[in-house]
């Protein structure tokens, strides 16, 4: 008899086979399986294994044993599909183990991908591009909506969203997402910019000198800042005097000096530096004329 229930994240993989959208059918056991009976789903969301932490796991696993149980499904009583605990059956196979602890489900196949994915998500297994990935597959595979998406792993639409938008960000930012290079932070920072080319070189920078988040999100609140004055200054058409002050103030600076003017005629000065002593130079200059 088809079993139908709601499931969402973060009440574990039994609540994921509950689910009024996901019918499972048949029943549900643990056993010991063969190792070589086991074989990897191919829609599993992740794709790498760091072999440092796996090496370790199957230390652990020679020393104490399988703590949890992997996840399978049965195809036929000699084959069976990994839908949770790839990293628990590889590390297995590196202690030397014949057979591994399992829960046998059945689940047909529209429903294995979002078992491994839920599954995954609750143990933070997946990188952010990897998640990122994952959701894109399930909307592409079986048709659904970012807000119905949302439903089925139990995330709100804006973090399906953000996740959804690392995969615009130029190809080498993703791999470097996918490496640790950089943290999801600096990605949705570097997605404020809508200039590929200057995604590319902050994200250079970011590599280069080790920017923070913080950092990273103040370069680009910066860049954007400026941008928005560039397009106001524009948008206004100054005075033709006001080209000569500028040109007069940028020579006076030794640095070019940026005028806006608004329609109302408010304006601001920006005077631009290259580095600290740059900086201490106008600072000197701006002290003399005081002192006159």
């Amino acid at each position: 008899m088809a079993v139908q229930k709601k499931f969402a994240l973060g009440r574990g993989l039994d609540a994921l086979i509950s689910n009024e959208e996901v019918q499972t059918s048949g029943s549900s056991n643990i056993g010991e399986i063969e190792l070589s009976k086991i074989f990897a789903n191919p829609n599993q969301p992740r794709r790498e294994f760091d072999p440092i932490a796996l090496q370790e796991l199957a230390d652990s696993i020679s020393e104490v044993g399988i703590i949890q149980p992997i996840t399978l499904r049965k195809i036929n009583d000699d084959s069976y599909q990994i839908i949770a605990g790839e990293r628990r059956y590889k590390a297995s196979a590196l202690a030397g183990l014949k057979t591994i602890p399992a829960y046998i489900k059945t689940a047909d196949d529209e429903n294995v991908m979002e078992m491994a994915l839920i599954e995954n998500i609750q143990r933070e297994d997946l990188n952010s591009l990897e998640i990122a990935l994952a959701y894109q597959h399930l909307i592409e595979q079986y048709e659904l909506t970012q807000e119905k998406l949302s439903e089925r792993v139990g995330k709100n639409r804006t973090t399906v969203a953000n996740y959804l938008r690392l995969l615009k960000l130029p190809a080498t930012i993703q791999m470097a997402l996918k490496n640790k290079e950089i943290d999801m932070g600096h990605a949705r920072a570097l997605l404020s910019i809508d200039n590929p080319q200057i995604q590319l070189k902050i994200f250079n920078e970011i590599i280069a000198n080790g920017y923070s988040v913080r950092k990273v999100e103040e370069l680009v609140k910066s860049l954007n800042a400026e941008k928005q004055e560039k397009k106001a200054a524009g948008n206004s058409k100054m005075p033709e005097s006001f080209g000569v002050l500028q040109n007069h103030l940028s020579s006076f600076f030794g640095t070019k000096v940026q005028l806006s003017c608004s329609n109302n005629g408010k304006g601001k000065i920006s005077i631009p530096f290259k580095d600290e002593a740059d900086l201490e130079r106008i600072m000197e200059i701006l002290d003399s004329l005081k002192q006159n």
